[in-house]
């Protein structure tokens, strides 16, 4: 069972963590055939903060994942499907938006 009762969905053979973003996954692929977007891509994952070594002791990088990435008349987009805002999408956000100001991004709404 999913945490905030979304329901996984495959779609052409990707699994999605929600009928929301399966839905806006079938949105995207209309615009990318009509041409108003290009070079669709899923999960596409940032960098937050790199890998380090503390004390002897490796710390994992911080990640964004988001839930897809496309390029809209020639600026890259970067979109994440929610129902819910949790804390931490809301401090992984915020950090993203800070290390890459130059991608728009943009959270739909569930």
């Amino acid at each position: 069972m999913q945490k905030y009762h979304a329901k996984a969905t495959i779609v052409d053979g990707y699994r999605f963590a929600s009928k929301a973003e399966a839905r806006r996954y079938g949105e995207l692929k209309l615009l990318l055939r009509d041409g108003q977007i290009t070079a669709l891509r899923l999960q596409p994952r940032f960098v937050l903060q790199e890998k380090f070594v503390r004390d002897g002791k490796k710390i994992r990088a911080v990640t964004y994942v988001g839930d897809f990435e496309y390029f809209e008349r020639g600026r890259k987009v970067v979109e994440d499907v929610k129902g819910v805002l949790t804390p931490v999408f809301t401090l992984k956000w915020r950090l993203f938006l800070g290390r890459y100001p130059d991608i728009d991004a943009r959270i739909v709404k569930a």
